[in-house]
Protein backbone atom coordinates (compact mmCIF):
# COMPACT_ATOMS: atom_id res chain seq x y z
CA UNK A 1 0.00 0.00 0.00
CA UNK A 2 1.38 3.51 -1.07
CA UNK A 3 0.58 5.76 2.08
CA UNK A 4 0.61 9.55 1.55
CA UNK A 5 0.68 11.72 4.91
CA UNK A 6 -0.05 15.44 4.51
CA UNK A 7 1.39 17.51 8.03
CA UNK A 8 0.30 21.01 8.91
CA UNK A 9 3.14 22.34 10.12
CA UNK A 10 2.10 25.20 12.21
CA UNK A 11 2.78 23.01 15.82
CA UNK A 12 5.25 20.13 15.74
CA UNK A 13 2.78 18.44 17.75
CA UNK A 14 0.72 17.31 14.49
CA UNK A 15 4.39 15.81 12.72
CA UNK A 16 5.22 14.04 15.83
CA UNK A 17 2.23 11.66 15.47
CA UNK A 18 2.54 11.67 11.70
CA UNK A 19 6.24 10.42 12.31
CA UNK A 20 5.03 7.92 14.44
CA UNK A 21 2.36 6.65 12.10
CA UNK A 22 4.42 6.42 9.20
CA UNK A 23 7.22 4.82 11.37
CA UNK A 24 4.59 1.94 11.71
CA UNK A 25 3.26 1.67 8.50
CA UNK A 26 6.79 1.29 6.72
CA UNK A 27 7.79 -0.96 9.35
CA UNK A 28 4.60 -2.90 8.32
CA UNK A 29 6.16 -2.95 4.53
CA UNK A 30 4.39 0.10 3.14
CA UNK A 31 5.38 2.82 0.68
CA UNK A 32 5.30 6.10 2.79
CA UNK A 33 5.30 9.64 1.46
CA UNK A 34 5.40 12.64 3.51
CA UNK A 35 4.14 15.98 2.75
CA UNK A 36 5.28 18.84 5.00
CA UNK A 37 6.74 22.21 5.17
CA UNK A 38 9.17 24.05 6.93
CA UNK A 39 10.47 23.05 10.06
CA UNK A 40 8.06 20.35 10.43
CA UNK A 41 9.25 19.18 6.81
CA UNK A 42 13.11 19.23 8.21
CA UNK A 43 12.43 17.28 11.11
CA UNK A 44 10.61 14.69 9.06
CA UNK A 45 13.51 14.46 6.42
CA UNK A 46 15.95 13.71 9.27
CA UNK A 47 13.96 10.58 10.88
CA UNK A 48 14.79 9.50 7.01
CA UNK A 49 11.37 9.39 5.66
CA UNK A 50 11.04 10.09 1.87
CA UNK A 51 9.57 14.04 2.15
CA UNK A 52 7.77 16.33 -0.45
CA UNK A 53 7.56 20.18 -0.43
CA UNK A 54 3.70 21.35 0.42
CA UNK A 55 2.79 25.21 0.66
CA UNK A 56 1.46 25.97 4.06
CA UNK A 57 -2.20 26.74 4.56
CA UNK A 58 -2.66 28.77 7.54
CA UNK A 59 -0.93 32.16 8.02
CA UNK A 60 -0.38 33.10 11.49
CA UNK A 61 -0.52 36.59 12.67
CA UNK A 62 0.14 37.47 16.36
CA UNK A 63 1.99 40.32 18.28
CA UNK A 64 4.50 39.36 21.11
CA UNK A 65 4.15 35.93 21.05
CA UNK A 66 0.14 35.82 20.98
CA UNK A 67 -1.48 33.84 18.37
CA UNK A 68 -4.56 36.58 16.98
CA UNK A 69 -6.81 33.51 15.36
CA UNK A 70 -9.41 35.92 13.86
CA UNK A 71 -6.76 38.04 11.50
CA UNK A 72 -4.69 34.27 10.85
CA UNK A 73 -8.19 33.33 9.53
CA UNK A 74 -8.76 36.25 7.72
CA UNK A 75 -5.51 36.54 6.10
CA UNK A 76 -5.34 32.58 5.14
CA UNK A 77 -8.89 33.09 3.27
CA UNK A 78 -7.28 36.26 1.67
CA UNK A 79 -4.03 34.12 0.37
CA UNK A 80 -6.21 32.04 -1.99
CA UNK A 81 -4.57 28.77 -2.78
CA UNK A 82 -5.94 28.24 -6.17
CA UNK A 83 -2.55 27.70 -7.30
CA UNK A 84 -0.95 25.54 -4.16
CA UNK A 85 -4.14 23.21 -5.06
CA UNK A 86 -3.11 22.17 -8.37
CA UNK A 87 0.89 21.64 -7.09
CA UNK A 88 -0.35 19.29 -4.87
CA UNK A 89 -2.84 17.79 -7.54
CA UNK A 90 0.28 17.44 -9.10
CA UNK A 91 2.05 16.00 -6.18
CA UNK A 92 -0.20 13.06 -6.35
CA UNK A 93 -0.93 12.69 -9.61
CA UNK A 94 2.87 11.52 -9.47
CA UNK A 95 3.17 9.42 -6.06
CA UNK A 96 -0.51 7.75 -7.21
CA UNK A 97 -1.26 7.12 -3.21
CA UNK A 98 -3.53 4.49 -2.27
CA UNK A 99 -4.66 6.22 0.50
CA UNK A 100 -4.18 9.45 2.19
CA UNK A 101 -3.83 10.88 6.08
CA UNK A 102 -4.29 14.40 5.84
CA UNK A 103 -3.41 16.09 9.66
CA UNK A 104 -5.28 19.07 9.77
CA UNK A 105 -3.93 20.09 6.45
CA UNK A 106 -7.70 20.70 4.55
CA UNK A 107 -6.42 21.28 0.91
CA UNK A 108 -4.99 17.95 1.23
CA UNK A 109 -8.44 16.54 2.01
CA UNK A 110 -10.17 18.63 -0.73
CA UNK A 111 -7.78 17.89 -3.12
CA UNK A 112 -7.61 14.08 -2.40
CA UNK A 113 -11.72 14.16 -3.30
CA UNK A 114 -10.94 15.79 -6.46
CA UNK A 115 -8.40 12.99 -7.85
CA UNK A 116 -10.82 10.65 -6.04
CA UNK A 117 -8.03 9.36 -3.66
CA UNK A 118 -9.27 8.27 0.17
CA UNK A 119 -8.38 10.31 2.65
CA UNK A 120 -8.87 10.12 6.52
CA UNK A 121 -8.38 13.41 8.40
CA UNK A 122 -6.91 13.22 11.42
CA UNK A 123 -7.31 16.10 14.02
CA UNK A 124 -8.02 16.74 17.92
CA UNK A 125 -9.99 19.75 17.40
CA UNK A 126 -13.39 20.57 15.53
CA UNK A 127 -15.04 23.65 17.21
CA UNK A 128 -12.40 26.08 15.64
CA UNK A 129 -15.24 28.86 15.85
CA UNK A 130 -14.73 28.92 19.30
CA UNK A 131 -11.89 31.12 18.98
CA UNK A 132 -13.80 34.11 18.29
CA UNK A 133 -16.40 33.89 20.95
CA UNK A 134 -16.70 37.49 22.31
CA UNK A 135 -14.70 39.55 19.59
CA UNK A 136 -18.21 41.51 18.37
CA UNK A 137 -20.20 41.04 15.22
CA UNK A 138 -17.93 40.66 12.89
CA UNK A 139 -16.30 38.08 14.59
CA UNK A 140 -19.65 35.82 14.87
CA UNK A 141 -19.83 36.07 11.06
CA UNK A 142 -16.65 34.56 10.46
CA UNK A 143 -17.48 31.68 13.33
CA UNK A 144 -20.51 30.65 11.14
CA UNK A 145 -18.26 30.92 8.30
CA UNK A 146 -15.48 28.78 10.13
CA UNK A 147 -18.22 26.23 11.09
CA UNK A 148 -20.07 25.84 7.67
CA UNK A 149 -16.59 24.78 6.16
CA UNK A 150 -15.53 22.60 8.52
CA UNK A 151 -19.23 20.77 8.78
CA UNK A 152 -18.14 20.67 4.70
CA UNK A 153 -14.48 19.04 5.22
CA UNK A 154 -16.51 16.22 7.74
CA UNK A 155 -19.08 15.19 5.35
CA UNK A 156 -16.13 14.98 2.05
CA UNK A 157 -14.03 12.87 4.73
CA UNK A 158 -13.63 9.11 4.23
CA UNK A 159 -12.54 9.25 8.07
CA UNK A 160 -12.14 10.95 11.29
CA UNK A 161 -8.78 9.89 12.99
CA UNK A 162 -8.56 11.29 16.29
CA UNK A 163 -5.13 10.17 18.29
CA UNK A 164 -6.39 10.27 21.24
CA UNK A 165 -7.82 7.78 24.56
CA UNK A 166 -11.29 6.80 23.46
CA UNK A 167 -14.73 8.22 25.25
CA UNK A 168 -14.91 8.70 27.85
CA UNK A 169 -11.21 8.90 28.60
CA UNK A 170 -10.85 11.46 25.38
CA UNK A 171 -8.61 14.33 26.48
CA UNK A 172 -9.60 17.04 23.69
CA UNK A 173 -13.47 15.46 24.18
CA UNK A 174 -14.46 19.46 24.78
CA UNK A 175 -12.84 20.68 21.26
CA UNK A 176 -15.49 17.75 19.66
CA UNK A 177 -18.05 19.14 18.31
CA UNK A 178 -19.54 16.84 15.53
CA UNK A 179 -22.64 16.11 13.81
CA UNK A 180 -24.02 12.42 14.39
CA UNK A 181 -23.37 11.13 11.01
CA UNK A 182 -19.44 12.82 11.59
CA UNK A 183 -19.24 10.43 14.85
CA UNK A 184 -20.07 7.70 12.97
CA UNK A 185 -16.81 8.50 10.91
CA UNK A 186 -14.93 8.94 13.70
CA UNK A 187 -11.93 6.60 14.50
CA UNK A 188 -10.13 6.78 18.12
CA UNK A 189 -6.74 5.41 17.70
CA UNK A 190 -5.42 5.75 20.80
CA UNK A 191 -1.89 8.37 21.34
CA UNK A 192 0.62 8.14 19.04
CA UNK A 193 3.78 8.85 20.15
CA UNK A 194 6.98 8.20 18.81
CA UNK A 195 8.08 5.92 21.49
CA UNK A 196 6.67 3.65 23.86
CA UNK A 197 6.83 3.41 28.07
CA UNK A 198 9.09 0.10 27.24
CA UNK A 199 11.20 0.53 24.37
CA UNK A 200 12.54 4.12 26.62
CA UNK A 201 15.37 3.42 28.77
CA UNK A 202 15.46 6.64 30.97
CA UNK A 203 18.07 8.83 31.73
CA UNK A 204 19.37 8.32 35.36
CA UNK A 205 18.64 11.80 37.03
CA UNK A 206 17.68 13.01 40.32
CA UNK A 207 14.35 12.23 42.15
CA UNK A 208 12.19 13.47 42.18
CA UNK A 209 12.62 15.13 38.82
CA UNK A 210 10.43 17.99 37.05
CA UNK A 211 10.24 18.47 33.01
CA UNK A 212 9.23 21.69 32.26
CA UNK A 213 8.87 22.46 28.22
CA UNK A 214 6.88 25.95 28.76
CA UNK A 215 9.63 27.56 27.04
CA UNK A 216 11.82 30.63 28.19
CA UNK A 217 10.43 32.98 25.36
CA UNK A 218 7.70 35.64 24.85
CA UNK A 219 4.57 35.53 26.65
CA UNK A 220 5.43 32.15 28.49
CA UNK A 221 9.02 33.52 30.05
CA UNK A 222 7.37 34.80 33.00
CA UNK A 223 6.06 31.32 33.94
CA UNK A 224 9.53 29.81 33.09
CA UNK A 225 11.19 32.21 35.66
CA UNK A 226 8.65 31.21 38.03
CA UNK A 227 9.55 27.40 37.93
CA UNK A 228 12.98 28.87 38.71
CA UNK A 229 11.69 30.65 41.51
CA UNK A 230 9.15 27.33 42.97
CA UNK A 231 13.00 25.41 42.76
CA UNK A 232 14.64 27.60 44.93
CA UNK A 233 12.17 26.92 47.70
CA UNK A 234 12.94 23.32 48.05
CA UNK A 235 15.76 22.31 47.02
CA UNK A 236 15.00 18.37 47.30
CA UNK A 237 13.27 18.72 44.21
CA UNK A 238 15.02 18.45 40.72
CA UNK A 239 14.27 20.12 37.20
CA UNK A 240 15.33 20.21 33.67
CA UNK A 241 14.11 23.53 31.61
CA UNK A 242 14.01 23.93 28.06
CA UNK A 243 14.62 27.71 27.43
CA UNK A 244 13.73 26.99 23.26
CA UNK A 245 16.35 27.11 20.78
CA UNK A 246 16.82 30.88 20.58
CA UNK A 247 16.95 31.67 24.06
CA UNK A 248 20.38 32.78 26.10
CA UNK A 249 20.36 30.68 29.14
CA UNK A 250 22.79 33.71 30.45
CA UNK A 251 19.90 35.86 30.87
CA UNK A 252 18.36 33.99 33.50
CA UNK A 253 20.36 35.11 36.60
CA UNK A 254 21.95 32.47 39.78
CA UNK A 255 20.48 29.40 38.40
CA UNK A 256 20.25 27.01 41.74
CA UNK A 257 22.02 23.60 41.82
CA UNK A 258 18.68 21.66 41.63
CA UNK A 259 18.34 23.57 38.14
CA UNK A 260 19.62 22.18 34.68
CA UNK A 261 18.47 24.36 31.68
CA UNK A 262 18.55 22.99 28.13
CA UNK A 263 18.33 25.04 24.76
CA UNK A 264 16.88 21.83 22.83
CA UNK A 265 16.13 17.79 23.35
CA UNK A 266 16.10 15.94 20.77
CA UNK A 267 14.80 12.89 21.98
CA UNK A 268 12.24 14.33 24.84
CA UNK A 269 11.46 10.60 26.03
CA UNK A 270 14.28 9.41 28.24
CA UNK A 271 13.40 12.84 29.94
CA UNK A 272 10.10 12.09 30.30
CA UNK A 273 10.68 8.36 31.72
CA UNK A 274 12.98 9.70 34.60
CA UNK A 275 10.11 12.22 35.49
CA UNK A 276 7.58 12.43 38.01
CA UNK A 277 5.84 15.79 36.59
CA UNK A 278 5.91 17.39 33.40
CA UNK A 279 5.16 21.10 33.14
CA UNK A 280 3.68 22.35 29.91
CA UNK A 281 0.97 24.41 28.07
CA UNK A 282 -2.29 22.90 26.89
CA UNK A 283 -0.90 21.03 23.48
CA UNK A 284 -2.55 17.90 22.91
CA UNK A 285 0.63 15.63 21.46
CA UNK A 286 2.35 16.44 24.99
CA UNK A 287 -0.13 15.14 27.19
CA UNK A 288 -0.81 12.33 24.92
CA UNK A 289 3.39 11.66 25.73
CA UNK A 290 2.80 12.67 29.60
CA UNK A 291 0.04 10.06 30.14
CA UNK A 292 1.23 7.35 27.89
CA UNK A 293 4.24 7.55 30.58
CA UNK A 294 2.19 7.54 32.95
CA UNK A 295 3.26 11.27 34.14
CA UNK A 296 1.24 13.48 35.58
CA UNK A 297 1.08 16.94 34.28
CA UNK A 298 0.91 20.36 35.37
CA UNK A 299 -0.83 22.66 32.28
CA UNK A 300 -0.31 26.25 32.17
CA UNK A 301 -2.45 26.72 29.15
CA UNK A 302 -2.00 29.83 26.73
CA UNK A 303 -4.41 32.78 27.91
CA UNK A 304 -6.48 32.82 24.74
CA UNK A 305 -5.98 29.33 23.50
CA UNK A 306 -9.55 27.82 23.85
CA UNK A 307 -8.18 24.41 22.56
CA UNK A 308 -5.24 24.36 25.49
CA UNK A 309 -7.94 25.80 28.13
CA UNK A 310 -10.06 22.80 27.56
CA UNK A 311 -7.45 20.02 27.26
CA UNK A 312 -6.33 21.34 30.61
CA UNK A 313 -9.62 21.63 32.05
CA UNK A 314 -9.75 17.40 31.39
CA UNK A 315 -6.56 16.83 33.04
CA UNK A 316 -7.48 18.19 36.07
CA UNK A 317 -11.30 17.23 35.72
CA UNK A 318 -10.14 13.12 35.08
CA UNK A 319 -7.05 13.45 38.17
CA UNK A 320 -4.16 13.03 35.97
CA UNK A 321 -2.65 16.43 36.66
CA UNK A 322 -3.35 20.22 37.43
CA UNK A 323 -4.64 23.48 36.14
CA UNK A 324 -3.02 26.59 36.79
CA UNK A 325 -2.96 30.21 35.09
CA UNK A 326 -0.35 32.70 34.27
CA UNK A 327 -1.16 34.48 37.56
CA UNK A 328 0.20 31.33 39.80
CA UNK A 329 3.02 32.12 41.63
CA UNK A 330 5.99 29.96 42.82
CA UNK A 331 4.29 28.62 45.89
CA UNK A 332 1.63 27.36 43.85
CA UNK A 333 3.55 25.64 41.46
CA UNK A 334 5.68 24.28 44.40
CA UNK A 335 2.75 23.41 46.50
CA UNK A 336 0.99 21.65 42.68
CA UNK A 337 4.08 19.63 42.27
CA UNK A 338 4.28 18.14 45.48
CA UNK A 339 0.59 17.20 45.15
CA UNK A 340 1.34 15.20 41.76
CA UNK A 341 4.39 13.07 43.64
CA UNK A 342 2.62 12.66 47.17
CA UNK A 343 -0.56 11.37 46.66
CA UNK A 344 -1.20 7.78 45.64
CA UNK A 345 -4.29 8.66 44.03
CA UNK A 346 -2.23 9.86 41.17
CA UNK A 347 -0.20 7.51 40.71
CA UNK A 348 -2.87 4.78 40.63
CA UNK A 349 -4.74 7.10 37.84
CA UNK A 350 -2.04 7.94 35.54
CA UNK A 351 -0.44 4.23 35.85
CA UNK A 352 -4.03 3.14 34.58
CA UNK A 353 -3.81 5.43 31.42
CA UNK A 354 -0.18 4.43 30.85
CA UNK A 355 -1.43 0.98 30.49
CA UNK A 356 -4.40 1.48 28.85
CA UNK A 357 -2.03 3.24 26.21
CA UNK A 358 0.17 -0.05 25.56
CA UNK A 359 -3.28 -1.85 25.44
CA UNK A 360 -4.21 0.71 22.93
CA UNK A 361 -0.98 0.50 20.59
CA UNK A 362 -2.54 3.74 18.28
CA UNK A 363 0.20 3.10 15.80
CA UNK A 364 -0.61 -0.53 15.08
CA UNK A 365 -4.67 0.09 15.40
CA UNK A 366 -4.15 2.98 12.93
CA UNK A 367 -2.18 1.42 10.70
CA UNK A 368 -4.68 -2.13 10.72
CA UNK A 369 -7.91 0.33 10.37
CA UNK A 370 -6.05 2.09 7.34
CA UNK A 371 -5.51 -1.55 5.62
CA UNK A 372 -8.57 -3.12 6.55
CA UNK A 373 -10.34 -0.10 4.48
CA UNK A 374 -8.04 -0.09 1.40
CA UNK A 375 -9.20 -3.88 1.18
CA UNK A 376 -12.89 -3.47 1.29
CA UNK A 377 -12.58 -0.87 -1.63
CA UNK A 378 -10.49 -3.21 -3.45
CA UNK A 379 -13.45 -5.99 -2.55
CA UNK A 380 -16.06 -3.64 -3.69
CA UNK A 381 -14.23 -2.54 -7.02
Amino acid sequence: MRVMILVCGEGLGHTSRCISLGKEMEAAGHDVHFGAYGYSRELIEKKGHTTHTISSEITLIGKAGSLNMKKSILATFRKGQLREVIKLRKLLKRIDPDVIVSDSYYIGLLTAKSRSIPCHLMMNQSNMENFFKGFGISSKIIAEIVKTFYAGVFKLTDGLIIPDYPLPHTVCRKNLELTENSWKKVFFSGPLIGKTFEETDAFELKRPHVLCTVGGFGYREPIFRKVIDAARMDSSINYTLLSGPNVDEDKFDSIPDNVQILSLIEDQFPYLKASDVIIAPGGHSTMMEALSFGIPMISIPDQSHSEQQNNAIVIEEDGLGKKLGYSASPSDILENIRSLTGEEKYKNKLNEMRELAEELNGPVALREMLEEKLQDIEHSV
